[in-house]
Formats: C-alpha cells, structure tokens, sequence
C-alpha cells in the first residue's frame, strides 16, 4: 500500500484532532486561503480534484465558484467532517482515497487544487504524475505547502520555547511531512518530471492565527503533532514547565484578533501541456 504510515496516522489521533479542531485550523489558514483560490482562478462549471482536503473547507470554497468539485483524502475522520457540512450541496462530493495511486480517469478535470495537503506522499513524483494524468490538456495545479521550518514563526517559536526542556532535533524528520516541499528548486524539478508546464513557486506570507489568547494557543501547539510526538516521550512535569514557558513566549503576540505568528509558505501554480 502506498503512503500506509500517513494513512495510519490520518485515521488516528492526527486525524481526529484535526477533525475535532476544524473550525480552529480554519481560523488559522483563514489569511492563505485566498491566495490559493485567486491562483486557482475556478470558472464556472469547471471540474475540480480537491487532493488532501481534510475537513472540506477549500472543496466547499471551489464549490461556491460554481464548480463540481471530488474532495480526496487519506483521513475518514476529516471526511466525516466535510461530509457533514457539504449535507445537502449540489456538485460535491467526498472519496475517501490515495492520490498517488487511485485512479479517478484520465483526463478527468480542469484543475487540481491543494491546502497543505500535497506534502505527505511517500512517493512525491508517482502521485503528481498520477495527477498530471487526470488533468485535462490544458488543465491546471494550483497548491500551498509549507516554506522550511525555520521561516514559520509558528513552527520556529514553539520549538525554541520548549527546547530548554526537551529534545526537539527530530521535530522534522526527513521524508513525508508538512516542510517536505521546503526547497523551491526542488518543487521545480519534482513537477517537471511530472510532466508539467509553466511551473511557478511564488512566496506568500501572513500571519496565522494560533488561537484566542496565549494559554489557548499554547494548548493548541501542544496537542499538536509535531509537539504531541515530543512531549510523549517525557514527564508530565515536564512537559508542564515546557507549556508554560511557550505559554509565556506567546503574550507578546496577542492581538485583538488572537495570537498571530508569522508564517512562509509557497503558492505553486502549473498547467498539463
């Protein structure tokens, strides 16, 4: 089976807190979603594969552009989610697949689009092929992943606060994972071997919002699973100090909007021939 890891871990813990947390991360990508979709320039009655689509915010989003659009994804815990708040649409509809390898038709669509849902194949190459060959000719990929992790103030803070009391070195491994599209030349190389065209790789940076206050956000960035996996392997005291340091680190960015931090990320935008 191809991307077995994530696949297990998408209908696990990580899935269901994402599930459970969707109107949250929602609030937190609310500023880069419009880039995506202004790249993706949906026209009416186009036919949109929505790769990754979690929770089913961006599928809804192309949806009310007056496209008919197939939301995919790993998770059945996050499609359960988009199932429940796409009740009732015309012109959506949720399948609970691997892009890499299932086959939707070739040919089949005029655009695939992605927020932060590209970046965990285990085979990165096979799956934009996959998808070069359900575009149309002329059809279009437009996604979001994540700028290294040292350029995400989100990611680069939590691990600083939380260092003087654990180990973070391994905080991002290498293969599949949120900063594994992190080099542009990379990017490049991957989607032209995929049989793409016209490949851009522009920045974008916004604030995120972490959460209401600092304590909320601290909590959030916890249960997190970047921090979940190192907070396990300790103490509760332990991980009570690290909280409340990041806590403490956090104030300094509460807004009246919430907890805002920086985040980089690369808009990637390329055409089928």
């Amino acid at each position: 089976m191809a991307n077995e890891d994530e696949a297990r871990d998408w209908n696990g813990d990580i899935g269901r807190y994402w599930a459970d947390h969707a109107e949250h991360y929602d609030a937190m990508l609310a500023r880069l979603t419009p880039h995506l979709l202004g790249a993706a320039r949906i026209e009416p009655g186009e036919r949109v594969l929505d790769i990754g689509c979690g929770c089913g915010t961006t599928t809804l989003l192309a949806a009310e552009q007056g496209a008919t659009v197939l939301g995919a994804d790993l998770s059945g815990p996050m499609l359960a989610v988009a199932r429940e708040r796409a009740a009732g649409l015309d012109g959506v509809r949720f399948e609970q697949a691997d892009v890499q390898v299932h086959d939707f038709g070739a040919g089949t669509f005029d655009l695939a689009l992605s927020r932060f849902g590209v970046m965990f194949f285990d085979n990165p190459l096979a799956a934009f092929t996959n998808v070069t060959r359900m575009l149309r000719p002329g059809g279009r990929l437009a996604f979001l992943c994540w700028q290294d992790l040292r350029e995400n103030e989100h990611r680069a803070l939590t691990l600083d606060a939380i260092a003087p009391y654990v180990d973070t070195s391994d905080a991002a491994p290498p293969g599949p994972g949120p900063f594994s599209f992190a080099q542009p030349d990379y990017l490049r190389e991957l989607l032209n071997g995929a049989g793409l065209t016209g490949i851009a790789v522009d920045a974008v940076r916004e604030p995120v919002r972490i959460g209401a206050d600092a304590r909320e956000a601290a909590g959030f960035l916890s249960r997190g699973a970047m921090v979940k996996a190192i907070f396990e392997r300790y103490p509760a005291e332990t991980v009570e100090r690290a909280v409340a340091a990041l806590t403490e680190a956090l104030q300094p960015h509460q807004t009246p909007d919430g907890v805002m931090l920086g985040a980089a990320t690369w808009l990637v935008t390329a055409r089928k021939p």
